[in-house]
């Protein structure tokens, strides 16, 4: 994709890659190499770091990038695993939310970066579970989200600038879903989980859904379409794929692009790359 990065813009993408050494070799890197990104959240990476470090150095080589890593795997092999990668090295790193329950490992990852005026950024790379209605995973799906909803004020109130990037499966509104009304009784559209939404970006936690703001009340723009029959064709897709931001952090984004392939042929992942140009101070 061409799009030049502007002369004082700090380039954040987030994209769940759906397994890091799928996506790698489907062509992730061309669109890393092109993409002029200073801070990339990774979601569903599959992989451990050592991998991870390998894979973003072969992908980065073409370009000479450098890359600082930090991320966590899950406690289960081969599933979820979140990442924050970053052209300039951070000033802390943390891992982990709530109480430390074993299925939300390798869920939340954060990263501190000082700015020109001495501020702190904290960037957070998070990868909601998906959910299933009755069953034991939406019981951890629903424990997540309280988590991130305590979580979220005492992050604004650590750092000047606050960003929670990631997939966190759900569509807030019916503008998210293409087929939110048939989708009213599943996970990812309950009005359990959007209620929780509300709250974030209500006056009860404040932040802000960046891509929205800057979009306005239209459908989408979609970051997940389903690899099963015409969903990508007919761009019936689901907006998962959040930027959310403390207010002051907001006010500086200039541009949201959802980095949709051209063709189902190029996907390298099922999701697309949320890409947002901010001007930080």
């Amino acid at each position: 994709m061409v799009d030049p990065k502007a002369d004082g813009v700090t380039r954040i993408a987030s994209v769940n890659v759906n397994g890091i050494r799928a996506a790698a070799r489907k062509g992730m890197g061309e669109w890393l190499a092109h993409r002029e990104v200073d801070v990339l959240a990774l979601q569903e990476v599959r992989a451990n770091e050592e991998i991870l470090t390998k894979l973003v150095a072969e992908m980065s080589e073409s370009t000479g990038q450098q890359w600082h890593i930090h991320e966590q795997e899950a406690a289960d092999k081969g599933r979820a695993g979140v990442a924050i990668l970053s052209r300039t090295e951070p000033t802390a790193v943390r891992s982990g939310i709530g109480d430390g329950h074993p299925q939300d490992q390798g869920r939340w990852v954060e990263a501190d970066f000082t700015l020109g005026d001495g501020s702190t950024l904290t960037v957070v790379s998070v990868y909601v579970h998906s959910g299933e209605v009755g069953t034991e995973k939406q019981e951890h799906k629903m424990r997540f989200l309280q988590d991130m909803r305590d979580t979220l004020p005492a992050l604004a109130e650590r750092a000047e600038h606050v960003l929670v990037v990631g997939d966190l499966n759900v569509g807030h509104t019916e503008l998210d879903i293409k087929n939110w009304k048939g989708n009213r009784k599943n996970s990812g559209f309950l009005p359990e989980e959007r209620a929780f939404f509300d709250a974030y970006f209500g006056e009860e936690v404040g932040y802000v859904d960046v891509a929205r703001r800057l979009a306005g009340e239209v459908e989408g723009p979609y970051t997940w379409w389903s690899y099963r029959g015409k969903a990508f064709d007919n761009d019936t897709g689901w907006r998962i794929d959040y930027q959310m931001a403390t207010p002051q952090l907001a006010e500086r984004a200039e541009k949201s692009v959802v980095d949709r392939a051209l063709d189902y042929s190029l996907r390298w992942s099922d999701h697309a790359p949320l890409v947002v140009d901010y001007r930080l101070p």
